[in-house]
């Protein structure tokens, strides 16, 4: 991947007032990058677990995963001690890359297409993308993409899942904090969670 790119989590999407259309470099740092994203998983000389280590590794660069975990835990980012915040980052970072390669598994071998994007400020844009199959089906993806200093950054991800579209980040933050206020911040609850949660969408996997 050419361009520095990064995941990390963004707080709920606020209206904005009159929306432009993005410009062509942000559609097209998406579809860049989407789209090898995408190609990982389509190498029949891999083997599951090699196409899986594959997905990882550029997900690794497009994803700024400390960021998504302080993001999700919210307040208790800083209440979990050094030990505590490295057990469950490693436990959400195996969760988040299995949803991810879960959804787009079935893509594999097709593209990323851009249909078009609106800017919700200079340097904040959703990019509406789809991926489209020969069977007629297609998943509609949507990416909130920063502009920084000379780059861009994805600081969300929205997928079509089971017909609804969910922004990841935000629909984890809820569940994650729900669990931890219900248990007074417990992170051995959380990374229990999140270990059933990883083998739900193991166990799942087309």
């Amino acid at each position: 991947m050419k361009i520095a790119r990064h995941l990390i989590a963004a707080a709920a999407l606020a209206a904005a007032a009159s929306p432009a259309f993005a410009d062509a470099s942000t559609e097209a740092f998406v579809e860049d990058n989407a789209n090898e994203v995408l190609e990982s998983l389509n190498d029949p000389s891999l083997s599951r677990d090699e196409r899986t280590a594959l997905f990882s590794r550029y997900m690794d660069e497009f994803a700024d995963i400390e960021a998504v975990s302080r993001f999700v835990i919210g307040k208790y980012a800083n209440r979990f001690t050094p030990e505590e915040f490295e057990r469950f980052q490693a436990a959400f970072k195996k969760y988040a890359l299995a949803v991810y390669e879960n959804e787009l598994d079935a893509y594999r071998g097709n593209e990323v297409i851009v249909e078009g994007s609106t800017d919700r400020t200079p340097r904040d844009s959703i990019v509406d993308t789809k991926i489209p199959r020969a069977d007629g089906q297609e998943m509609s993806v949507r990416w909130r993409v920063l502009k920084r200093n000379d780059g861009y950054q994805v600081v969300d991800v929205a997928l079509n899942v089971n017909g609804n579209l969910i922004w990841l980040a935000i629909e984890q933050q809820a569940q994650f904090l729900s669990l931890l206020d219900r248990t007074n911040g417990s992170v051995d609850a959380l990374i229990n969670r999140i270990e059933r949660m990883t083998r739900d969408v193991v166990a799942g996997r087309r």
